[in-house]
Formats: C-alpha cells, sequence, structure tokens
C-alpha cells in the first residue's frame, strides 16, 4: 500500500512558524545574512514545508527577509542610508505614540516602565545583545500600547522587525557598560506629564542612540 502524503497543516501550524521566526528576528537572534531554508525551518519547528513556505512569504512581504534573484532567503544587510531611513521612520511613529499614550499613563504604567529599565542594565553587564533588544523592545511596547492606537503600533513593529538583524550586529559591538539616559527622561516626562518632554525623550532615544552604536 502507498504511503498517504503529509497533510496540509492547520493554520495554527503556519502562525506559530511566523511568529516563532518573526519573534527571533525582530529581537536579533540572527544576524545579518542568515539564510532559511525550508527544511531547516521544517525541521526546527517540526512541520512540514508548507508552513514553514508561507511563513518566509510573509516575512520578506514584511521586510524582515530578503529575497534574491535565485530565489535565496536571509536576514538583509541593510546599507546605512537604509537604516537611517528606519530610524527616521521610527522616529515618526514613535513620538507620536509616546504622546497619545501620554493622557493614560498612569502609575502602575510608571512603575512597570522603570522595572523594565532596571533589568536593562543587567542585559548590558552580561553584554547580552540579544537580551538587550528584547528587553528595550518591551520597554517601548508597554509604553505604546497605552496610546490605543493598534494600527500604529504595527507599523512600528515592521519597522523593529526590520532592524532587528542589523541592531544585534550594532549591540553585539557595543563595549560601554553604562545605561543610556533617555528611557530615564522618559519615565520623568511621564511622570511630569510634559508632552514636549516626552516627544524629545523619545526622538533623542532612538536617533541618538542609533548614532551612539553606528559612532
Amino acid at each position: 500500500m502507498l504511503s498517504q502524503p503529509r497533510t496540509d497543516p492547520s493554520p495554527s501550524a503556519h502562525d506559530r512558524v511566523y511568529r516563532g521566526l518573526r519573534a527571533r528576528i525582530m529581537h536579533g537572534d540572527l544576524m545579518p545574512g542568515h539564510a532559511m531554508t525550508l527544511r531547516g525551518i521544517g525541521n526546527e519547528f517540526g512541520v512540514s514545508m508548507t508552513p514553514a513556505r508561507e511563513a518566509l512569504r510573509r516575512l520578506v512581504a514584511e521586510g524582515a527577509l530578503s529575497m534574491s534573484a535565485s530565489g535565496r532567503v536571509a536576514t538583509p544587510e541593510l546599507s546605512a542610508e537604509r537604516i537611517e531611513e528606519l530610524a527616521a521612520l521610527r522616529t515618526l511613529i514613535e513620538v507620536e505614540l509616546a504622546s497619545r499614550a501620554l493622557p493614560r499613563a498612569h502609575m502602575a504604567l510608571i512603575d512597570r516602565l522603570q522595572a523594565i529599565n532596571a533589568g536593562l542594565a543587567g542585559r548590558i553587564e552580561a553584554h547580552d545583545p540579544v537580551g538587550y533588544i528584547r528587553t528595550n523592545l518591551e520597554f517601548h511596547r508597554t509604553l505604546y500600547l497605552r496610546a490605543q492606537a493598534p494600527a500604529m503600533l504595527a507599523m512600528a513593529e515592521t519597522v523593529w522587525l526590520q532592524l532587528g538583524p542589523t541592531m544585534r550586529q550594532l549591540y553585539g559591538r557595543l563595549r560601554h557598560k553604562e545605561l543610556p539616559p533617555y528611557h530615564r527622561m522618559i519615565i520623568a516626562a511621564l511622570k511630569e506629564g510634559d508632552e514636549p518632554g516626552l516627544r524629545l525623550a523619545v526622538r533623542s532615544d532612538v536617533t541618538q542612540g542609533l548614532k551612539m552604536l553606528l559612532s
């Protein structure tokens, strides 16, 4: 008797692969130029090639992965101009998200942001770039969720996704042990209800932080 072919997986299998790869890329688990194969993804997640293929297609469409003319799929290697473009997008979107979050910034949120920020110091001390990126994005996402602007937050996450491998590469070269001051500035502005100060702090966190990494 002929063996039965593997049936197409349920949509949940595709979603599991997509979300798993998306998190790894966004948090910098993968360096720029890391190649992806259907077989490798299938083995990693325990699925057939169909959900692996669909997950890759979604990530390519989002700019998280690049596909060459030969069909090779890999994490992108961004030019300096592309990095600056994405940083400019981060600034535009995230300043607006922070501004919209300010009226809903209760003390529980501020306490949570302070706790997350305290965890960043340990990531720097341990020279853990992936942990630093993950914790840094947790800080920003926690604040921006209070904006109640899901479409805008989704746009910010798409930019984070495209920058993930490059940020890993940059943080991997970082040698300083001091926590950048911009998160403390954000928290202080939230406490004071200072919208101009908050907008400046978020803008500085994105632009000055990137300059520090690129220098």
